[in-house]
């Protein structure tokens, strides 16, 4: 990880983490096992940068204070490690959402993302792009990505509606981790980028379809535990093997649909995690729910029978 490099100077592509917030089993926060989870990722899976505090890692559930600890330990025990920590600064509070930016600053994070607040909820792009630059405005060295989830945050403004002029209004963007599925949104805001811009998809089960429409990389959960596999499907799609890149796509579609049939959510999605990665995760915070162990273990055994270890 770099130390404060110019905005300018990085470009975001291939495979990111959304990490998972380890917790004990009091449900506080578990640093001990961020440096073990930084190995996993980078030795087991060959997934070199990270999302931290976003959906996946409960971001929202989570108080200001222990949101800049988090990043500040995610970071540290990067050093070195990994590529990129893009710190999710993102909160319903401005004065919050600031407040994150500067501490991803003070700690050299690689870069920040902000989501759309979702209790009083921008009514149009011009009221997005005013939230998102006085955000920016307090960390203008760290590269800057809109992080646009309309299933979760009922914001659905155009992503390509929200790009016109934006780097005047803030010129360390850099992107947007688009994890909706309307493809021709995306696709807009793939011909409207520039080249020094990062387009990152966070639907995992679409990935393909992501990258066929020009999409740089993805941000997702499922790269935590088939990150190695993802990696594949990237490779093999680059390397113009359509056939095979279907093949690992429908493996992963395979796995999901299963899952859903579990009652697939965070909390089933973390504990798989804690199965497959022999992690101590711990429970998921209220109001998600613990999943019951037998589901998690039900869809490990699917997972390690669709994707043997790379």
């Amino acid at each position: 990880m770099s130390v404060m490099a110019p905005v300018a100077a990085k470009k975001l592509t291939g495979l990111v983490a959304a990490t998972f917030t380890p917790f004990t089993a009091e449900g506080e926060l578990n640093l001990s096992e961020i440096g073990p989870y930084i190995d996993f990722l980078t030795e087991k899976q060959g997934v070199n940068c990270i999302f931290v505090n976003g959906t996946t890692g409960e971001g929202m559930s989570l108080s200001v204070a222990e949101r800049k600890v988090l990043a500040q330990v995610w970071c540290e025990k990067a050093q070195g490690k990994m590529d990129q920590v893009i710190v999710h600064v993102g909160c319903t509070s401005l004065k919050d959402s600031q407040e994150l930016a500067r501490h991803a600053a003070e700690i050299r994070a690689d870069a920040i993302a902000v989501i759309a607040p979702s209790y009083f909820k921008p009514k149009n792009a011009d009221a997005l792009k005013m939230f998102l630059q006085e955000v920016a405005s307090v960390a203008p060295t760290l590269p800057f990505y809109y992080y646009h989830i309309p299933a979760i945050t009922g914001v659905n403004v155009l992503v390509r509606d929200m790009l016109e002029g934006i780097e005047t209004l803030i010129p360390s963007f850099r992107g947007v981790k688009f994890s909706g599925t309307d493809l021709m949104d995306l696709g807009q805001c793939v011909s409207y980028s520039p080249p020094h811009w990062s387009l990152l998809y966070g639907v995992d089960e679409q990935l393909l379809a992501a990258l066929a429409m020009g999409c740089q990389g993805a941000v997702g959960s499922t790269y935590n535990y088939i990150g190695c596999h993802a990696n594949k499907l990237i490779s093999a799609f680059e390397n113009g093997d359509l056939v095979q890149a279907r093949k690992i796509q429908f493996k992963l579609q395979e796995l999901l649909r299963y899952a859903m049939k579990l009652g697939f959510d965070l909390g089933v999605n973390k504990q798989l995690m804690s199965e497959v990665s022999g992690l101590s995760l711990g429970p998921p915070r209220l109001p998600v729910i613990q999943c019951p162990l037998a589901h998690a273990r039900s869809i490990a055994e699917k997972c390690h029978s669709i994707f043997p270890e790379c």
